[in-house]
């Protein structure tokens, strides 16, 4: 069977997938373990979220489902966070002979809870359509990322996939700061970077993986392959771990952008790939953050953002200029972009104004004066033109792929170490 858990935890603390590496130990005494857990990343922008909008999926070959759907809900019960409003458990579960008969339709749940926004009870009536086992708390929205977690594990093939190597602190620490080495991510990341990313922001000298919440988790260590990221999770000096997990993801995917074919057509509350022009040149604001418009081919405009998280990126932004061809990632809140990548396609010409140089010496002359022309300090020589010549200025800025530092990377952004293309840049250089 297929189980599909979602919502148990909150901003302060417990975390879905400590219960999933939970029960991935404790469902052993009703069967075996078939294939590795899967954490699925669900639409990051929908605003009643906890933290990372993730749920998980189990798939256990059993004989006593009852026992095992006992022993979940027991658990929920026990762990999540109910005192929290926005803490609304669901559980999801797929007997072995249903597999077949609700692989698309849940597969399609699942592209539509990364990519859109979706109801709680469209959910509770799919599960009543499909006559599928659920347990539910509170208002249940949880059912809709336990279904889109069970969609995923339907059908693994379907969707690009990396993994992550949870570990998780032992229960008398969590709400305690974390006892780790610093240096020994930096190691880490040396030794695997780029098969695993994430782990170091070595710009901004930041320990990326370990979260500051009240949370369960110690680190998590993202890749290319269980292999890679155990093996720089082995690297790690931590606090003693109480368990770990890896997991399967759809995390640096970029699996939540939809193509814009129009700005009229973008809404809130979803992500875009975007091809456009800038149409006015970026300001920096209150706050820090450094805003620009874009238009498309048919004069639509919208605001594009690098918000004060994504630090030096935001020297890149400065540097655009009306009619630079770009194709911008990311989400869209209050009517606004938040760039997760650019990849500059065109730069416009930059024109600067100067004096001319001295027909006799070549130097740039000077001006002599309101409405006197310019003079030559070298040589003497005068002119009366009163005209400056105009100039092409070279571009501190070249075409190519940019993406936000690790420290300001949603969960689902595909970073550039997975891009198989020669025009990547780290801005700055890694």
């Amino acid at each position: 069977m297929i189980i599909g858990i979602d919502d148990t935890d909150s901003n302060e603390g417990m975390c879905t997938t400590y219960l999933g590496a939970l029960l991935l130990e404790e469902l052993q005494e009703y069967g075996t373990v078939e294939a590795l857990p899967l954490l699925v990343r669900l639409n990051p922008t929908i605003p009643y979220k906890t933290r990372g909008n993730a749920a998980v999926a189990l798939k256990l070959k059993t004989d006593c489902p009852e026992k095992v759907i006992a022993h979940v809900t027991s658990r929920i019960e026990e762990l999540a966070r109910m005192e929290c409003e926005k803490t609304n458990p669901g559980a999801v579960f797929i007997l072995e002979k249903d597999y077949e008969s609700l692989k698309f339709v849940l597969m399609s749940f699942l592209e539509e809870a990364v990519k859109d926004v979706i109801e709680i009870d469209k959910a509770k009536n799919l599960i009543a359509e499909l006559g599928i086992t659920s347990r539910s708390f509170k208002n249940g929205r949880g059912l809709i990322g336990a279904l889109a977690a069970c969609g995923a594990m339907l059908n693994p093939e379907g969707w690009d996939c990396t993994f992550e190597h949870l570990a998780y602190r032992q229960k008398e620490k969590w709400g305690t700061p974390r006892n780790v080495d610093k240096e020994s991510f930096f190691e880490a990341d040396r030794q695997t970077y780029p098969e695993t990313w994430d782990t170091v922001d070595l710009t901004n000298r930041l320990v990326v993986c370990v979260p500051r919440s009240a949370d369960p988790v110690l680190f998590g260590i993202r890749g290319e392959s269980p292999e890679i990221i155990n093996k720089a999770a082995a690297l790690i000096r931590a606090e003693p771990v109480e368990r770990f997990a890896v997991y399967r993801t759809n995390q640096g995917t970029d699996m939540h952008l939809l193509p814009a074919q129009k700005i009229t057509e973008i809404r809130d509350m979803h992500s875009y790939r975007l091809e456009g022009t800038v149409s006015a040149a970026p300001k920096t604001i209150e706050g820090g953050h450094v805003i620009f418009a874009v238009r498309d081919r048919e004069g639509g405009e919208i605001d594009c953002a690098a918000f004060e998280p994504t630090k030096n990126f935001r020297l890149l932004i400065r540097k655009l200029v009306p009619e630079d061809r770009i194709i911008l990632s990311g989400s869209v809140t209050s009517g606004t972009l938040n760039i997760e990548k650019i990849e500059i396609k065109a730069l416009a010409p930059l024109y600067t104004e100067e004096n001319p140089k001295c027909p006799e010496c070549g130097k740039h002359m000077k001006s002599a004066g309101q409405g006197q022309g310019f003079r030559c300090k070298k040589c003497g020589t005068k002119t009366q033109s009163l005209l400056k010549i105009r100039c092409e200025a070279e571009r501190d800025l070249e075409p190519g792929l940019y993406e936000v530092p690790p420290c300001a990377r949603r969960h689902l952004a595909k970073p550039l170490a997975r891009e198989k293309r020669q025009d990547t840049r780290l801005y700055p250089a890694r």
